[in-house]
């Protein structure tokens, strides 16, 4: 029998690797980016056209590379960060197995500009599916400028798998703000077909968390200090108030390296128990700073994931110092153990003498004889029934009854509509022949509101109020770019929204019902929930959406409701195709049957 084991050929081989380091153009973004870091540049560019699969380009002004070294830095496994095996536990640098370059130059064709900084003349390489097509002195400036074209056009399977613009310029989005977060002293921008997304001067990071996200994060920030013999924690955590419903702000830097922890962020969560309403999640910039020989980077591709030598020390720094800062700026609850109010005298009394109190002792009372008839009757009980009237509720058959498990057929008479009320600003308890028809009201408006919109949606049929001002909104990058992505859907839904520039839209007309001035408020809140409906349900996208907007202009609990909201809201749910469930699959409405109360009490 022939043998069947054979070597991949090199050109297999890169391929393979490079499917496991880039998987999209945000992996050959990070890439680049780190090695323009690594280079010690003050100043990196990012250029990105048809969201990388066209073009990525990084300019910086580092240290430039030899022309042996530009063309031995494309070969696997080739890098000036290890010598031996020892150095993998000394390791301060982002990219160290040099796999990057000759990944990126399997799947794409690569040009290479490079000059060192005394040298006179630089050095220029193309390379084609990991084959130099030329090498050649040029005159450039002192850095490097790599350009990644036509990604992936050796491998057309993979290209297909990639997602749409939008949806690529976000992650490329993620992985700069990423660089940019880790490394506030470097001056980085991002342009996009020709337009500038960031523009990031070298700052400290308080600034930079602010140039990124926009300058009403400011007063979101609350700073986080602690040094100790194992590590030292800084960084910034937001406030309770401004949490959201997605974890997308949530950053963890050990030695300037982006990492993904789930063990550090439930130290975080956990120092912000019972602060946080129910399923939010806090902001968090945390940058830690440990000896490298106390980690291990090594244990994932992508370098995002690390080990540290002792776990729960670190975990227990990491919630004490949060927890220490909530305190500290008084963002959660402190008792002060110093001082007594109880003991504390107003000044205006403090020249007074001290007042003996005047106690009064009915020297007749007797607790063992007492008179129960008399006492019951002088109790007042009488006085529960005051106002209260007879209800007369007619014949059962005028009224239709609710079939066990079919609330959906519930109809209401008229009579009965009349015989409601509000449950702790929470529930709507109507009176019907078989009981209590009792109704969710934030959950069954959220299913109103959710049918209303998918219809609209399906329909195209949107109307809105136009304002008499128009007025411009700014967003963060990569909710400008969701929303530019789902612009058709959000006009669909009553927002007339045109594209200004930038990072901002111009609002002309609002759907009917949102509150002038909470126009922004209502548009992020509603990216946002779909941002946490998209990607934990996987719907689609007009559903994902109709549920975000359902959520974000329900009625909440605690509201107070008239008579007329009520039963309005009650007519509403009644012509829903599905009353009775509401979004999340829990209930809208419940029948509590006279037949079980009267089980209850035996």
């Amino acid at each position: 029998m022939s043998d069947i084991i054979r070597l991949l050929p090199d050109a297999v081989a890169n391929q393979i690797a490079a499917g496991e380091v880039i998987q999209r153009p945000a992996s050959a973004v990070k890439e680049l980016l780190e090695n323009a870091v690594d280079a010690g540049s003050s100043k990196i560019e990012l250029y990105v056209k048809d969201s990388g699969k066209t073009l990525l380009q990084i300019t910086d002004d580092g240290c430039g590379m030899s022309p042996t070294d530009a063309r031995l830095s494309f070969t696997r496994h080739a890098t000036s960060k290890i010598r031996t095996a020892d150095d993998l536990f000394s390791i301060r640098t982002k990219g160290f197995r040099g796999e990057a370059l000759a990944s990126i130059a399997a799947i794409a064709q690569v040009e290479l500009k490079t000059k060192q900084h005394d040298a006179e003349i630089g050095t220029l390489v193309i390379i084609e599916g990991n084959e130099v097509k030329n090498q050649e002195p040029v005159s450039s400036p002192s850095g490097t400028t790599i350009s990644v074209k036509n990604l992936f056009y050796n491998i057309p399977a993979r290209r297909n798998f990639l997602k749409s613009n939008p949806v690529e310029a976000r992650h490329i989005i993620d992985e700069f703000e990423r660089v940019a977060l880790a490394h506030p002293d470097i001056f980085m921008s991002l342009h996009q077909n020709g337009l500038e997304i960031f523009k990031l001067s070298s700052t400290n990071l308080r600034q930079r968390i602010v140039g990124v996200y926009g300058s009403h994060y400011n007063e979101r920030l609350v700073p986080v200090q602690e040094e100790t013999t194992l590590l030292s924690i800084a960084g910034f955590i937001g406030k309770p108030e401004f949490s959201k419903k997605t974890r997308g702000e949530q950053f963890f830097f050990v030695n300037k390296r982006f990492i993904k922890d789930h063990y550090l962020h439930h130290a975080v969560s956990s120092a912000f128990q019972e602060l946080l309403p129910r399923e939010s999640y806090a902001s968090y910039w945390l940058y830690i700073d440990i000896d490298p020989s106390k980690i291990d980077v090594n244990i994932h591709p992508t370098k995002t994931e690390i080990k540290f030598e002792d776990e729960r020390s670190v975990y227990a720094i990491v919630r004490a110092a949060v927890k220490r800062s909530l305190g500290q700026y008084s963002v959660s609850p402190a008792l002060d153990f110093e001082q007594e109010n109880s003991f504390t005298v107003p000044h205006s009394l403090r020249n007074q003498p001290v007042q003996r109190p005047m106690v009064t002792v009915n020297t007749g009372y007797n607790p063992f004889q007492s008179d129960r008839s008399k006492s019951i009757s002088g109790a007042g009980w009488e006085k529960l029934y005051d106002g209260l009237h007879e209800v007369q509720v007619a014949p059962s058959q005028a009224n239709p009854i609710i079939p066990e498990g079919e609330i959906e057929s519930a109809e209401l008479t008229a009579q009965a509509q009349n015989i409601r009320f509000q449950l702790n600003q929470e529930f709507i308890v109507h009176r019907i022949p078989e009981g209590l028809l009792i109704i969710d009201q934030q959950a069954a408006h959220e299913r109103i509101l959710f049918e209303r919109f998918l219809n609209q949606l399906d329909k195209e049929n949107s109307s809105s109020q136009q304002d008499l001002f128009p007025q411009t909104l700014n967003f963060s990058s990569s909710d400008f770019l969701l929303l530019k992505e789902l612009e058709p859907d959000i006009r669909a839904l009553g927002f007339d929204i045109r594209e200004f520039g930038g990072n901002s839209f111009v609002l002309h007309g609002t759907p009917a019902g949102i509150e002038k001035g909470r126009e922004k408020e209502i548009l992020e809140q509603v990216l946002e929930q779909y941002k946490n409906y998209h990607s934990v349900f996987s719907t689609g996208i007009r559903e994902s959406l109709a549920k975000s907007m359902a959520r974000s202009l329900s009625i909440k609990k605690g509201k107070l409701l008239t008579d007329s909201e009520m039963r309005s809201l009650t007519e509403d749910l009644l012509l829903c195709e599905k009353p009775s469930s509401g979004l999340d699959g829990k209930p809208c409405m419940s029948l509590l049957k006279t037949e079980d109360l009267r089980e209850r009490f035996k």
